[in-house]
C-alpha cells in the first residue's frame, strides 16, 4: 500500500543527517527501520528548535501512526536532507510529513512518509490542545 503526501502542506523545517555505516543492512543499503529514525530526528529536532521540552513526565508529542514510502535505495556514504511539512492542525493533533533525498542528488526523493502527532499528558494518557508555539511555527512556515 502506498500513502501519498497531500498537496496542501506547509514546510516547517529541514534537517541534514549523515548516512552512517551502521545504517546499512546485509544487502548494502539503508535498512527500512532507519528511515523512520530519520523522520523521528526531523520531528524531534524541529520541536526542540521551537523550545519544546521533551520529557517523558511532562506533556508533549506522541506518535499515533506512521508510514513510509521507500522510493529509491539509499547507501553509505552520504547525507540525507529531510524536509518536514505540517498539515492543518486539529485541536490536539497535526499530521507531519517528511520527504528525504540525498544532498548530492537534489530533487531525487529516496523516501516520503509521515506521522500523526498528538500532544498529550503522559502521566494521564490523555490528549491536550496543541501548544500555541507549535501552531505559530506551522503558520509561519512556507507552503509546499
Amino acid at each position: 500500500m502506498r500513502l501519498d503526501l497531500p498537496e496542501r502542506k506547509t514546510l516547517v523545517f529541514e534537517l541534514d543527517q549523515p548516512v552512517d555505516w551502521g545504517d546499512m543492512d546485509a544487502l548494502g543499503h539503508v535498512n527500512n527501520t532507519v528511515y523512520f529514525r530519520y523522520m523521528e530526528n526531523a520531528r524531534v529536532t524541529w520541536l526542540r528548535s521551537l523550545g519544546a521540552e521533551l520529557e517523558p513526565t511532562r506533556e508533549g508529542p506522541v506518535i499515533v501512526n506512521t508510514f513510509c514510502n521507500f522510493l529509491r535505495q539509499l547507501a553509505w556514504p552520504g547525507t540525507v536532507r529531510s524536509r518536514l511539512y505540517a498539515g492543518q492542525p486539529g485541536r490536539s493533533s497535526v499530521d507531519l510529513f517528511v520527504t528525504m533525498e540525498r544532498t548530492d542528488e537534489p530533487g531525487q526523493l529516496v523516501a516520503a512518509g509521515g506521522a500523526t502527532l498528538v500532544w498529550a499528558v503522559a502521566a494521564e494518557q490523555r490528549s491536550v490542545p496543541l501548544p500555541d508555539f507549535v501552531r505559530q511555527a506551522i503558520a509561519a512556515g512556507q507552503p509546499g
